[in-house]
């Protein structure tokens, strides 16, 4: 079984996801949009075959493609994944999936009336090492906190700083920290965990109107959590599960790597995996084996937790004052 996926966007991360899925026998590469020919041809001329598109309708009306990426900004995700879906094709839509919770409900009532696949491209949840953490925090006890961070200066931060606004930090599409970064905390927290109680969030808004970097702490019933991310300064902090019996603790909760549990006794246990695949490798695999079995929705990055986590996004994003032009 092949399938012939097409990309919408014609970025870094969408040669990583084209670089991921050849290592798939099962992935084809057919068809790339832009809104420049220019730049589909420069991206389709390093995948031989791959058709180029300027106009979306036509690319998902054409015959050519079973399966769409998403990787175009933030703000764009909704309105292209419902193209793609009311023509018959399944999704895997960059994180965030959408600027808010009610995109992401259209987008999710749209798979279920077209009887498609639609699953949101967070790559951590499906790496090998994710899978070990799941599968061993029965060893913690009682869990009583998870400590995540992603803190990154961005490499656009620096022409910000001069009076440039690129992409990264304009509210028109969508970006900020807590987006771009945060989210890669958030999300294993939902899919462990569940959604939280309540939350708390503080933030640092730069004058572009999106935020630079900001905090949470979030309240379950038994456990609290507490998430850091930034786009304006760096952190080298790996991530840490707290529990009664010993604390999880992982290199980098947005690609896990290592992970390890120190346990009260002082004795450390080493539970990572060799990771054979670039990490975007594995939320292909997943996205193929869902359509090979005839599933429209992934147990792990499910349209629940994706929903979850955009609900929790949405209310950090109110309490920091931080609104996009799609939450009108």
């Amino acid at each position: 079984m092949t399938i012939r996926f097409g990309v919408v966007g014609t970025n870094w991360i969408t040669d990583r996801f084209v670089q991921a899925g050849l290592e798939n026998e099962e992935f084809l590469l057919t068809a790339v949009y832009s809104r420049t020919e220019e730049k589909g041809r420069a991206f389709a001329a390093k995948y031989a075959g791959a058709a180029i598109y300027t106009d979306l309708e036509e690319m998902v009306s054409s015959g050519e493609v079973d399966a769409i990426y998403i990787a175009s900004p933030n703000s764009m995700h909704a309105e292209q994944a419902l193209v793609c879906m009311n023509h018959g094709k399944h999704v895997i839509c960059e994180k965030p999936a959408a600027s808010n919770s009610t995109e992401l409900r259209a987008m999710i009532e749209a798979a279920n009336s077209n009887d498609v696949l639609l699953m949101e491209a967070m790559k951590s949840t499906f790496m090998p090492n994710f899978g070990v953490i799941r599968d061993n925090l029965y060893k913690l006890g009682q869990v009583r906190r998870y400590f995540a961070s992603y803190c990154q200066y961005s490499s656009r931060y620096d022409a910000y700083r001069q009076g440039t606004v690129l992409n990264a930090f304009n509210p028109e599409y969508s970006n900020g920290s807590l987006m771009d970064l945060g989210i890669y905390c958030l999300y294993p927290l939902v899919a462990l965990f569940g959604k939280p109680d309540s939350i708390k969030a503080t933030g640092i808004m730069l004058s572009s109107g999106v935020d630079g970097e900001g905090s949470m702490v979030m309240r379950y019933a038994d456990m609290d959590a507490v998430v850091m991310h930034s786009k304006i300064a760096d952190s080298y902090l790996p991530a840490e599960i707290q529990g009664e019996n010993g604390t999880m603790v992982i290199d980098k909760i947005n690609q896990p790597y290592q992970v390890k549990i120190h346990y009260r006794d002082g004795t450390v246990e080493e539970l990572t995996l060799p990771q054979v695949f670039e990490p975007m490798y594995y939320e292909v695999q997943e996205f193929i084996h869902l359509l090979r079995n005839g599933h429209r929705e992934s147990n792990t990055n499910s349209h629940a937790n994706s929903l979850a986590v955009a609900e929790v996004m949405e209310e950090a994003r109110a309490q920091i004052g931080l609104r996009y032009a799609s939450d009108l």
